[in-house]
């Protein structure tokens, strides 16, 4: 018969042999490859980067995660998280080992999903959304107001603030902001500590959405993670959880009202880029095409090289993790109008217990119940507020009825 304490100490083995598995910072470019390369473009002769890889030798803790996986009980709820788990860790490990080759593209396929993948209730693809607001953003663009989205906040400034904003909310830990010249992204977020990148200018709106987006979910969830008192996973960012992690973060500012149409242009021309790749497009025509776009040549070495950790820079095979923006902000969307719908409210908090996909918050349910997971230590403002975020909920519940293509603008106009 299969034992809480069991289980427990199989997720123990499943930390503990997963903590050399830092996926992102292995296949991450050091500063050094975006100097050379925008010296070159500067210049008018753009190269080719050159990026090399650690060789990485990793089957000791393949084999460990099987036994893990071997050991667990599929009947059992937690059972069949950790195998769950244990798989993912298993693939992220083989990219891992694989750095630098066309096989991560297909592995990284596997783990986070392709551009052509439907979206979750649709008929639709990543790619046929993504292509839906570029387009509705360039159409938008002359209209828009543009004082918001000027990058003009310092790096150092914004650490400030942002680090005022921290303190006031997890007052039971101590989380450190601090600038990173090494950091190519914008801004990186753990559970102890927050990188943004020297040099640096934010916007206002960028500035929010750092709060709202990688502190208060990123950064909360693993501090909930951690303060777990049996199933200590829930603190690592697994693989199979970055759909959702980075669905809610994005669903946190939709919510908030700090996401703007150029941020969704933003993700969005990630996944097209992803496609472009795959389709043969190499770094330098990558970059270009996010030139075209209206992106800075600094934001635009950044998104290229998010298309190209780990694989050839030549093209037709990308990393694919920028596919679970879109994705994962649907499906998170779709189930917190679910759980209105069914009046399982309940669940949204426990989304906030740890580093958790969406299906594991329905199957632990038990284990939630019975307080063996603990409710989360930290909550975002808006989740909190129950009430508001159902009132929102249901007002998109029944707008979502309402046929736009079925109306003129006679229509909806309404007075006296």
């Amino acid at each position: 018969m299969t034992t809480l304490d069991h289980l427990a100490s199989l997720d123990a083995r499943l930390v503990a042999a997963v903590r050399p598995l830092r996926l992102l910072a292995a296949a991450s470019w050091p500063a050094s490859v975006q100097a050379s390369f925008l010296a070159g473009w500067r210049g008018g002769d753009p190269v080719l980067p050159q990026v090399e890889y650690p060789r990485l030798e990793l089957a000791e803790t393949r084999r460990e995660l099987d036994a893990v996986a071997g050991a667990a009980d599929p009947g059992h709820p937690v059972g069949a998280y950790l195998r769950r788990s244990a798989g993912a860790w298993h693939l992220a490990a083989e990219i891992m080992e694989a750095l630098g080759s066309h096989q991560v593209g297909s592995l990284s396929a596997r783990l986070y999903g392709t551009p052509g993948e439907a979206l979750p209730g649709s008929d639709w693809t990543n790619v046929d959304a993504a292509g839906l607001f570029t387009v509705l953003a360039d159409e938008l663009d002359a209209e828009l107001d543009d004082a918001d989205s000027q990058a003009v906040i310092p790096a150092g400034q914004v650490r400030d603030a942002l680090q005022a904003q921290v303190d006031q909310v997890f007052d039971r830990h101590r989380v450190e902001v601090v600038l990173d010249p090494d950091l190519v992204a914008k801004a990186a977020a753990g559970p102890a500590r927050i990188r943004l990148r020297s040099g640096s200018r934010f916007s206002a709106a960028d500035q929010r959405q750092l709060f709202e987006h990688e502190v208060l979910v990123h950064t909360l969830t693993a501090i909930n993670g951690r303060e777990q008192p049996h199933l200590k996973s829930l603190g690592q960012t697994s693989p199979r959880v970055t759909a959702t992690q980075e669905g809610l973060a994005t669903f946190a500012e939709q919510i908030t009202g700090c996401i703007d149409i150029r941020r969704m242009k933003r993700i969005s021309l990630r996944i097209l880029a992803i496609q472009r790749v795959q389709g043969g497009a190499d770094f330098v025509e990558t970059f270009r095409f996010f030139r075209d776009a209206g992106q800075g040549a600094t934001d635009s070495f950044a998104s290229a090289m998010r298309v190209f950790r780990g694989v050839p820079v030549t093209g037709g095979s990308a990393f694919c993790k920028d596919t679970v923006y879109l994705h994962g902000l649907l499906s998170v969307h779709t189930f917190f109008r679910w759980a209105l719908k069914h009046r399982r409210l309940n669940l949204l908090h426990w989304l906030f217990a740890g580093k958790l996909a969406l299906q594991d918050v329905l199957a632990l349910q038990p284990l939630f119940e019975s307080g063996w997971i603990a409710a989360p230590t930290y909550l975002p403002h808006w989740a909190e507020r129950t009430g508001n975020l159902a009132g929102l909920l249901a007002f998109s519940l029944f707008a979502n009825r309402i046929r736009l293509d079925a109306l003129a603008a006679e229509d909806i106009v309404v007075g006296v």
